[in-house]
Formats: structure tokens, C-alpha cells, sequence
């Protein structure tokens, strides 16, 4: 079986992570992935402490495994669970959207495995100083807000630039994916594509469907003129969405109309207003699953390929 540093770091069996969506990632799924082996993750999203108090006790009832929060650093309720994490001690945090450094100190003094998703090598040595245990390197395949650089080049470079561990995301779907990035210099994954259609995950069967019926060019980007693009699935709302974009439309009216779409995709399941984040790998997920056998399969296949390796090498 496939170890690596990150799985003694954290006492987890597998390698792997499953990403923290918003909407998506709730206690249930997180504590199913982190009894299965690898590292469930609960969003905390745009909410309040009460909400992320009740998801960590949901996780508890599942597993005695370690499990994550994710904490998206530009909610309006950050500095709560923030605070929320640490009366918790919550085994892992993991961190999106800015700069953790304002919480690192009270994290650490709880316990708490820091583990900042970046899309720089810059970002990863600043989280790095500031005492992170690990970084996530996200390349822009990955579905939901995404940066400029893609896995195959921004893994290796992260890499290279900390001593601290690497784990890769971004178009990472099944053991092919895990395999090579094991190649670039991760010692382990995160994914979120594949886990949304985990029989655990409570997302709308609508948005399931969407990801299982997904080919290899299912998904656009939309949002750079506001700074901040997204991976999503091509559907009404982002069809739309992108033609905004080049027309004289302000700033302010064009994110009132991407407000609310993520709920309406993923509660709701509107098929037309919703924005249905996913990765590039949405077109290699074609099967839903329990999170257990998700994972078994993935490192299943990751070491088949891994210890046949050099047959392509004379």
C-alpha cells in the first residue's frame, strides 16, 4: 500500500485529501472520507460558527479519524471559526482565498496542521515561514476559483522552493493522476471532482448527473475580468455568464448576477441558474461510488502503475 510523509504527519492510511466545496463538503462526506482512509474535509464556507460547530460534531458521530476544515479566508465569518477550529482542535486546517498569517499563531498553540491551499511558489514559501505543515499546490484544471498556473508546472515548482511537504490538485481524478504526481514531487493529492459524486456526498442529484455526464471539454472558465475566475460546468447560466463579460455591464452588476448560483446549483439543482463547479476531470468521472471504494480504487490503480513504472524505460 502507497505511504508517503503526509500520511504519518496527519495518521492517515491513504495519501489523499478530499477538497473542502463549498456547499458540498459537509460533515457527512468529510467523515466518510476520513473513516475510508484519507482526509475528509468540512467546508466552512460563507458560514457562521454555529454551522461549522454543528458539521465537526456531525464528523465526530462518523469517524474517530482525523478530519479537516476548511476555512476560506475572505468569508465574512472567518475570524469565528477561526476561533471555532482552535476551541475545537480540529486536527487540520486547511486555507483558501488570502493569507492565514493573522491565525497562525492560535492554531499552532492548539494543535492544529496548518495546510494553506496556494496557487504560487511565493505564496507557498510566505505560509511556509509563518509556520504552515504542508502546502496544497492547486493547479487552474481544478473546478471552482482557480489560478494561473497549471499541476504540471506548478507542482514540481512548489517542490523545489519548500521543505515542507507538497500535495498536489488540479485534474487529479483516478491512480494516473495520483501516480504522476507523485513524479512532480507531491507527496500525496487532494481532489474534489471526483468525491462529488461519493454516495455520502449530499449535493443535488441534478449536479451528480451533471459530473457524470461530463466529457473532456465540459468545462469554462468564466470571471477574469472581475479577478477571480471559476471552473464550471458550460450551462445556461455560464454561457451567459461569459458573454457579460465582454459587454458593458459593470463590475458591480455582474457579480449580483453570479450571487447565489453555487446554492442554486448544489441545494437546488437549477440546471439553468446554477453555477456547477468542477474540474477538467469532470469527463474521467462516470460512476458514483461509496467514498471507500473511491479511495481504494484510486491507489489501487496509483500503485499498479507506480511498480510497473519502468517497463517504458530500457
Amino acid at each position: 500500500m502507497l505511504c508517503s510523509p503526509i500520511c504519518e504527519l496527519l495518521g492517515i492510511q491513504y495519501p489523499i485529501f478530499q477538497g473542502g466545496m463549498a456547499w458540498i463538503s459537509d460533515g457527512k462526506l468529510a467523515g466518510a472520507v476520513s473513516e475510508a482512509g484519507g482526509l475528509g474535509i468540512i467546508s466552512a464556507m460563507n458560514a457562521n460558527a454555529e454551522y461549522l460547530r454543528g458539521q465537526i460534531q456531525t464528523a465526530r458521530e462518523i469517524t474517530k479519524k482525523p478530519f479537516g476544515v476548511n476555512i476560506m479566508l475572505m468569508s465574512p465569518f472567518a475570524d469565528e471559526v477561526a476561533k471555532v477550529v482552535a476551541e475545537e482542535k480540529v486536527p487540520v486546517v486547511t486555507t483558501g482565498a488570502g493569507n492565514p498569517s493573522k491565525y497562525m499563531k492560535d492554531w499552532l498553540e492548539a494543535g492544529i496542521r496548518v495546510i494553506p491551499v496556494v496557487a504560487s511558489v511565493s505564496m507557498a514559501r510566505l505560509v511556509e515561514r509563518v509556520g504552515a505543515a504542508a502546502v496544497i499546490a492547486e493547479g487552474g484544471e481544478s473546478g471552482g476559483h482557480i489560478g494561473e498556473l497549471n499541476t504540471m508546472a506548478l507542482v514540481p515548482q512548489v517542490a523545489s522552493a519548500v521543505k515542507i511537504p507538497v500535495l498536489a490538485a488540479g485534474g487529479i481524478g483516478d491512480g494516473r493522476g495520483v501516480a504522476a504526481s507523485f513524479m512532480l514531487g507531491a507527496v500525496g493529492v487532494q481532489l474534489g471532482t471526483r468525491f462529488l459524486v461519493a454516495k455520502e456526498c449530499g449535493v443535488h442529484q441534478n449536479y451528480k448527473n451533471k459530473v457524470l455526464k461530463a466529457n473532456d471539454i465540459a468545462t469554462m472558465t468564466t470571471g477574469k475580468r472581475l479577478g477571480h475566475p471559476v471552473r464550471s460546468i458550460r450551462n445556461p447560466y455560464t454561457r451567459e455568464y461569459a458573454r457579460l463579460e465582454y459587454t458593458d455591464i459593470s463590475d458591480e452588476e455582474l457579480e449580483k448576477y453570479g450571487s447565489g448560483a453555487l446554492y442554486r446549483a448544489a441545494v437546488l439543482g437549477d440546471e439553468k441558474t446554477g453555477c456547477f463547479l468542477a474540474g477538467e476531470i469532470a469527463g474521467m468521472v462516470n460512476k458514483e461510488q461509496s467514498a471507500k471504494e473511491i479511495i481504494e480504487e484510486i491507489f489501487a490503480e496509483a500503485e499498479a502503475l507506480l511498480g510497473g513504472a519502468n517497463k517504458w524505460v530500457k
